[in-house]
């Protein structure tokens, strides 16, 4: 059985376009500027586009719409390529770019000119603004939109060939000053931009718009689909008239859904960018970052992404989606698939006085306590131990399940131990607790009937492992970071990240491997981190904790 979410209106058009004959096979494309990385905004649009393609049997391009090669470069390009494959996605064929049909697009810019449909003009940006009118006072036409059609294609001529300086000249589509709709009033179609491409080098020193480009990319390949975001819809007649007055090969239907607003979560490109050059993150990356590649180095798997995605579900309506969802999914994947251990946060030292000081006892535990196909692991349990030091407490109401002197607690996977006596140094700080094993209590209850009121995690204070934990949170304890009054900075989580330099582990989670995802038992989920995470000295990001701690209440 179809287990997705149905609330995904494409569906019915897909399905109603198929029936009618409109389409014989469908086919969309996702199509990113080449300027940035790809966020969690990003991964929606990858899934609407993707997914419905596959569901229908049909097919879905890449395509990298990089008309402006002044912020664009390969180093975007390689890691949204990469960032779609983590995902587990795979295109139709080739990368494709719209700078592929750069020789094309011009050529049908050389057509509307021909047709009448299109023209040079010389307005400054400012007069132009001017010109335009605004949304309550129609434009006015350009001085210059009478040019006849030779003096209109000799001046494209020579744009192409770079005789004019940047913003000396614009060619523009010739449709209606007095629209309603602004983007009618006379859009750009190309700009002259004297830098070069990242594909074309230094070929071309006009490049075509986003909205000249994008519907005849369409048309070239096929997309029977053109699926964006709802800030696109007013453009959708820019984009209707540019199919109907150019002999494009196919026409493609444009449709718009609500984009993903994540709440305490900020997903636009300038302000993502201002993290990373303010140094508020450490990169694009930074496991704190709504970035494809900064959820994956935080722990989250492509499984938990796409739940997600397909738990929001596709709709027509924007607005904001608790990012709970999100942790819930994340959780919900690890909680079935992360290998258990323990590790101990903030260390206090056990030392059990009846145990021999050279006796190790390999201690079994199963690495998943409903997943026998992941195995056992190996605890060496050993006279000195650590214990988070939350643990214990010389005295506590009878609230408190943990270690307390003159009463018991259980280690987990082991034995029951009574404490007797915490040593202080001189400065009165805990530095070891005595204790003593309460005889025969491996996988069992104290024959005297006095049963441990709790359990807690330990390691091996000689054969555990020094480690790096790096306990990440929300980056913003606002749930609307952006979308009020004042800089969006003033509402970062001051304890976005906690460096715990030397934690310990059991053995066996030194033997984690990069991007490999555990429950640390009691704590949360971690995953060892994919750049700095070694043998010799492990590092582990918290994905999430094991329950919620922002609901409201």
């Amino acid at each position: 059985m179809d287990e997705r979410n149905t609330s995904n209106f494409l569906q019915a058009i897909v399905t109603e376009d198929l029936a009618s004959g409109r389409v014989t096979e469908v086919k969309t494309r996702f199509p990113p500027e080449p300027n940035g990385y790809l966020h969690l905004g990003h991964a929606k649009s990858i899934s609407v586009n993707f997914d419905l393609a596959e569901r229908y049997g049909g097919r879905c391009n890449l395509r990298f719409d990089d008309t402006n090669p002044g912020k664009e470069s390969q180093e975007y390009i390689d890691a949204i390529q990469a960032d779609i494959r983590w995902l587990g996605y795979v295109w139709d064929g080739n990368v494709k770019y719209a700078s592929s049909y750069f020789q094309q697009l011009y050529e049908w810019a050389v057509y509307l000119v021909n047709q009448g449909h299109a023209y040079v003009c010389d307005l400054s940006p400012e007069e132009a603004r001017d010109y335009r009118g605004t949304l309550t006072l129609s434009g006015r036409n350009s001085p210059y939109r009478q040019r006849s059609v030779a003096e209109n294609l000799d001046l494209l001529q020579r744009m192409q060939a770079g005789e004019f300086d940047e913003g000396a000249k614009v060619l523009r589509a010739k449709i209606d000053m007095s629209s309603p709709n602004m983007n009618l009033r006379d859009p750009i179609l190309y700009r002259i931009r004297k830098v070069p491409h990242h594909q074309t080098g230094h070929d071309w020193v006009i490049y075509p718009t986003y909205d000249f480009a994008h519907g005849q990319e369409d048309a070239i390949e096929g997309i029977t689909h053109s699926i964006c975001t709802l800030e696109f819809e007013d453009h959708r007649p820019l984009y209707d008239w540019l199919l109907e007055h150019l002999p494009v090969p196919s026409k493609p239907r444009q449709y718009e859904f609500g984009r993903l607003n994540p709440s305490y979560t900020v997903t636009s490109k300038r302000k993502l960018r201002r993290l990373v050059d303010d140094g508020v993150v450490s990169g694009w990356d930074d496991p704190r970052m709504p970035t494809v590649c900064g959820m994956r180095r935080r722990g989250y798997t492509p499984t938990a992404i796409r739940r997600f995605c397909d738990m929001i579900g596709t709709t027509r309506s924007d607005g904001v989606v608790d990012i709970a969802m999100l942790e819930f999914a994340i959780r919900e994947d690890l909680n079935e698939n992360a290998v258990r251990g323990m590790c101990v946060l903030d260390p206090l030292k056990i030392v059990l006085t009846d145990y021999p000081e050279q006796q190790v006892e390999e201690l079994r535990a199963p690495r998943h306590p409903s997943r026998g196909d992941l195995g056992e692991r190996l605890l060496p349990f050993t006279r000195e131990l650590f214990i988070d030091a939350a643990d214990f407490r010389e005295e506590a109401n009878k609230k408190y399940k943990r270690l307390v002197l003159g009463k018991r607690v259980r280690l987990r996977n082991a034995y029951v131990i009574e404490a007797d006596e915490l040593v202080r140094d001189d400065s009165g700080n805990m530095t070891e607790v005595r204790a003593h094993i309460v005889p025969d209590t491996l996988g069992k209850d104290p024959a005297d009937g006095i049963k441990a009121k709790g359990v807690i995690h330990w390691v091996s204070a000689t054969h555990g492992r020094r480690a790096e934990v790096r306990l990440y949170d929300r980056l913003f304890s606002h749930e609307a970071p952006d979308r009020g009054q004042g800089d969006f900075l003033e509402h970062l989580n001051p304890d976005s990240l906690q460096v715990i330099a030397e934690a310990w582990i059991e053995p066996s989670l030194a033997e984690v491997v990069s991007e490999q995802h555990v429950q640390f038992e009691r704590e949360g989920y971690f995953v060892a981190d994919r750049h700095d995470s070694r043998a010799d000295k492990p590092v582990f990001n918290r994905t999430i904790g094991l329950r919620d701690t922002w609901s409201k209440g």
